[in-house]
């Protein structure tokens, strides 16, 4: 199986716990692994015939974009849209970051992290 990776999608969101974290949002960076047979497309050079990544930052940008308590809920429904839009997509990965974390620390970073396959 191929591999397409979609690395470092910078946003800003208002994910979180806290009040003050739907008010004033903070930076979160996605990172994305997509699973796929890409031997058609390595020989005809169609983009159709391969999976747009275009299509994958569009995904990610809309599902940030939806307020949730938890970065859980926001990875899975990442994950869940690839998988339900993209008959390509085998498998997919996909990490959600909130960059500088309000948790009394020097944090740079806190992350999710999860991997789905398509149900056969």
């Amino acid at each position: 199986m191929d591999r397409i990776d979609v690395n470092g999608i910078k946003l800003y969101a208002y994910h979180g716990c806290m009040d003050e974290e739907s008010r004033i949002g903070t930076d979160y960076e996605v990172n994305l692994s997509v699973w796929a047979d890409l031997s058609i497309p390595a020989q005809s050079d169609k983009l159709v015939e391969t999976v747009d990544y275009v299509m994958l930052n569009r995904i990610v940008k809309e599902e940030m974009g939806i307020r949730a308590k938890l970065l859980e809920v926001v990875t899975e429904r990442i994950c869940q849209r690839i998988l339900t839009e993209e008959p390509k997509v085998d498998e997919v990965e996909v990490s959600v970051s909130k960059l500088a974390p309000p948790i009394n620390g020097d944090v740079e970073r806190v992350s999710v992290v999860m991997r789905r396959k398509r149900k056969s």
